[in-house]
């Protein structure tokens, strides 16, 4: 997929904000086909915005399309300014606030991006509960080779146990890039 004008952008934000986590490939086309797969009046949720790479992956798998919205939470002011200053479609949303705290505000959806402390190493169940049936749940970072702490390790284990186990999901582990699980909710 050639990289779209929008995550072009993006990733220069994140070189001028000197922010280094953006995420990595595969990443933003995975996220930009997932978009692409919502259904009509779909909605989209990332919980950690960022420099906004993320969010312009999934606007651009929504490519000529209005019916969709797309909600991203940052907890930092400063970079949720930044992003917002950007040139974004209306159906874009940015909001900041803690995502745990936001979580149980926001109603459910139908794709969720999360690539934030707070609704995938704490709060995993708001973001579970915020998942649409038939919507499709991915996290990243989830590779253990990233984390040499056990804390952290163990958090990795945690989150895969939980969406692996749980009676309402389907999900599978890519190991490809930071690592990722997807997950969706059965219908």
């Amino acid at each position: 997929m050639p990289v779209p004008a929008l995550v072009e952008k993006a990733w220069r934000r994140a070189a001028e904000l000197d922010f280094p986590m953006s995420c990595e490939d595969p990443a933003g086309p995975l996220l930009a086909t997932l978009a692409a797969a919502v259904p009509p009046g779909g909605r989209v949720l990332e919980l950690g915005t960022g420099a906004g790479v993320g969010t312009s992956w999934l606007v651009s798998g929504l490519t000529g399309r209005t019916d969709a919205t797309v909600t991203t939470v940052e907890l930092d002011a400063g970079l949720a300014a930044a992003v917002r200053a950007g040139d974004w479609p209306p159906f874009v949303e940015i909001l900041t606030g803690d995502a745990g705290a936001l979580l149980p505000t926001l109603g459910t959806f139908d794709l969720i991006f999360a690539d934030a402390l707070a609704g995938k190493w704490e709060g995993l169940d708001l973001t579970l509960a915020a998942l649409s049936p038939g919507g499709v749940l991915i996290v990243d970072d989830m590779d253990l080779a990233r984390y040499p702490e056990p804390e952290h390790r163990a958090a990795v284990t945690r989150v895969e146990e939980a969406l692996a186990n749980h009676p309402d999901l389907v999900s599978v582990q890519l190991p490809a890039g930071s690592g990722f699980t997807v997950a969706t909710r059965r219908r």
